[in-house]
């Protein structure tokens, strides 16, 4: 299972992650969140267990337990997959362009038609 742990203070290294969860049981993998940017933690990951049950166990215990000061959130991930796209409406070229000629209206940008009135509907899926 694949646990989102949040709220970790930024000194928290991936050691101390996989610490935390491993009195659970097998922790197959500890990942955390680095700002690519600063290299910094972003102040949450994630940690896979082998065993669900163990998971379970491990965010029933520790959501809401306090590590250096802080009280984390921890739950099941959400599948990737099943998330839906995340990114959000609105074409990416030319996106706060005056959308000259064609689809004049719509916001302009490559693969537009989401400006205007009809943020966020289902008009294009």
């Amino acid at each position: 299972m694949n646990i989102f742990v949040g709220s970790l203070p930024y000194q928290l290294q991936e050691e101390d992650l996989r610490a935390l969860f491993e009195p659970f049981g097998e922790v197959s993998s500890a990942k955390l969140i680095i700002d690519r940017e600063t290299g910094r933690s972003k102040g949450f990951g994630f940690v896979e267990m082998a065993d669900d049950e163990a998971a379970q166990a491990a965010i029933d215990a520790l959501n809401k337990s306090e590590v250096s000061g802080r009280s984390i959130a921890v739950s099941q991930a959400e599948d990737k997959k099943s998330g839906g796209d995340r990114r959000g409406g609105g074409g990416g070229f030319n996106r706060g362009g005056g959308g000259g000629g064609f689809n004049r209206g719509g916001g302009g940008g490559y693969g537009g038609g989401r400006g205007g009135n009809d943020r966020g509907g289902d008009r294009w899926q």
